[in-house]
């Protein structure tokens, strides 16, 4: 029997039903079904009586919620107690595009407030880097956020939205899509990527005309390729960093551009955690600078 499991037990016995404790406790009713019946095999009585149209509890589950509410309430206290060092390692997944961005000012706050906490980076796809999480290969991830789907597992938190923009070399003079991609290849990025298919459909839409020549897994790579002339591409704002060192022109796409929602995902199981907390409040701190250096 796990320690949660009595939350969950207190949550039905508020909200009064399965499925608000399920949207209260971020689950699913079925979990929350599974855990009471978990329950009862630990107590070895039933706790419900399930014979009408709604699960009815018995006296038996109330006394049991009414003496774990107090020691419960005082666990997490202590585990939200400000004094005690969250320690240990977090292994955090992050795209290409989030990492100069996000990675030095998150290392930097985790140094600074929680010195024993090891932030270990894993970068990857966000396919990839999510089904990690899944898992439990590693701890969480800085990803774009699919539009559906998912896992009921995951728990996800939006950091920022990032439109895609066009980017053509710093000499180029035209100024729409339709010119641009008539004069240069079309520089394509990943379309194993979330990113990279959403350009596709926009510039199938847009310009149809666009014709490929190269076909780059990374933002860096493409960026210096349309620098240097060779093209000209659609792809998630660059950060400023990289805009120094690979000069290119970015015009907005305007109204209707694609857009990415970039997320921290982790496992439900997980997120409450003190390493996981800690580890927002690290990417809280530096997403907003994060935001401004890319524009």
């Amino acid at each position: 029997m796990k320690l949660h499991f009595l939350d969950t037990l207190d949550a039905v016995l508020r909200t009064g039903s399965l499925a608000g404790a399920a949207v209260e406790m971020n689950v699913t009713p079925s979990a929350v079904s599974m855990q009471m019946k978990q329950l009862e095999v630990y107590f070895g009585q039933p706790l419900f009586d399930r014979s009408g149209l709604r699960v009815q509890a018995t006296p038996l589950a109330r006394e049991i919620a009414e003496v774990a509410r107090q020691p419960m309430q005082r666990l997490e206290a202590l585990r939200q107690r400000t004094s005690l060092a969250v320690e240990g390692t977090v292994r955090l997944g992050v795209i290409e595009t989030m990492q100069s961005g996000l990675l030095p000012g998150a290392m930097l706050f985790l140094r600074e407030r929680h010195p024993l906490l090891q932030l270990r980076p894993v970068r990857g796809r966000s396919v990839e880097l999510v089904n990690a999480v899944k898992a439990g290969s590693i701890d969480a991830a800085v990803v774009v956020q699919p539009d559906t789907g998912g896992s009921q597992r995951l728990s996800w938190l939006p950091l920022l939205r990032n439109e895609l923009v066009l980017v053509a070399p710093p000499d180029s003079t035209h100024t729409s899509l339709k010119a641009l991609f008539t004069c240069y290849d079309w520089i394509r990025f990943d379309p194993e990527t979330y990113s990279g298919r959403l350009a596709a459909r926009y510039l199938q839409k847009h310009a149809p005309h666009a014709r490929g020549s190269l076909e780059l897994q990374s933002v860096q790579a493409l960026v210096a390729m349309v620098s240097a002339g060779l093209g000209v591409s659609v792809v998630m704002l660059p950060d400023r960093r990289m805009r120094l060192a690979y000069p290119v022109r970015v015009l907005p796409l305007g109204p209707g551009a694609p857009y990415t929602q970039i997320s921290l995902v982790a496992r439900k199981t997980d997120a409450s955690g003190r390493k996981l907390i800690a580890l927002r409040e690290a990417i809280d701190s530096v997403s907003a600078q994060a935001d401004d250096g890319r524009t």
